[in-house]
C-alpha cells in the first residue's frame, strides 16, 4: 500500500540533504513505527508521502493502484489524498465549529460519499471507537482521549489504503495513550490498511510490527 523508492529531500539552505535514499515498502494489514531525532525529517518525510510537500527526488506509490503522487498535478494530488490516506495528528486537529459526527464525515465529503450514508458510517464508526452517541456533541466537551478517538474515527471512514499518524499519542497520558494505540492497530488490522507512525514513544513503537530510524543516510 506504500512504496518509497530513492526518496530525497533538500533544503534550500542546507549543505546537505535532509534525507536521501529513502526506499520502504509498507505492506496492507502493516504498521511501521517511524522513529529518530527532531529536526531529521520525519514530519517532512509524511508531508511528502501526502503529497503536501514534493520530494527533490524519488517516487511515491500509494494505494492498490501504486498511484506515484510525485508524478501528480496538485488536483490529481488532492483527489489521490482524499480516496486512498488517513491523518492522525498529535493536535487532533478536530474542527470546533462542526459536531463529532460532523468532523468524521468530512473525508466522506471529500471523497464524493453521498450525504445519505454518512449517518450511518458515522455512527457504526463511533460505536467501533467506544463513542457511541457522541455524534451531536461538540469537541468542547470532550477529552483528550475521546478528541483522538475522534481523530482515528475520522481517518478510518473512508477506508484509506493508508493511514499516516504525526505523534497520535504525544498529548495524552500514558493510560489513555495505550488505549489509543490499542483502538488504531485494532483497525489497521480489521480494514486491513497500512500505518506509518511517526513517534518519540518506545511504548508506542515497540507494539508496531516494524521500528525504522530515520537519519540523513536513509532508513535503518
Amino acid at each position: 500500500m506504500l512504496l518509497l523508492a530513492n526518496l530525497e529531500k533538500r533544503h534550500a539552505t542546507a549543505a546537505r540533504p535532509l534525507f536521501s535514499g529513502l526506499a520502504l515498502t509498507v505492506a496492507a494489514g502493516e504498521i511501521v513505527a517511524l522513529v529518530g531525532e527532531s529536526g531529521v525529517g520525519k514530519s517532512t518525510l509524511l508531508n511528502c508521502i501526502a503529497g503536501l510537500e514534493n520530494a527533490d527526488s524519488g517516487s511515491i506509490r500509494i494505494g492498490p493502484q501504486a498511484v506515484d503522487i510525485a508524478k501528480l498535478d496538485e488536483s490529481a494530488r488532492a483527489a489521490l489524498r482524499a480516496r486512498n490516506i488517513g491523518f492522525v495528528f498529535q493536535a487532533f486537529h478536530v474542527l470546533p465549529t462542526l459536531t463529532v459526527a460532523q468532523n468524521i464525515a468530512v473525508p466522506l465529503l471529500l471523497c464524493g460519499v453521498p450525504a445519505k450514508e454518512h449517518g450511518r458510517r458515522t455512527r457504526a464508526l463511533l460505536e467501533r471507537v467506544g463513542l457511541s452517541g457522541f455524534g451531536p456533541r461538540w469537541p468542547a466537551s470532550l477529552s483528550g482521549g475521546e478528541l483522538q478517538r475522534v481523530a482515528i474515527a475520522r481517518a478510518l471512514i473512508h477506508q484509506p489504503a493508508l493511514i499516516l499518524a504525526d505523534e497520535p499519542t504525544g498529548n495524552l497520558d500514558p493510560r489513555t495513550a495505550h488505549e489509543i494505540l490499542a483502538l488504531l492497530l485494532e483497525r489497521v488490522r480489521e480494514q486491513d490498511v497500512s500505518a506509518l507512525v511517526v513517534t518519540h514513544s518506545q511504548q508506542v513503537a515497540s507494539c508496531c510490527d516494524r521500528i525504522l530510524t530515520l537519519t540523513p543516510d536513509g532508513l535503518s
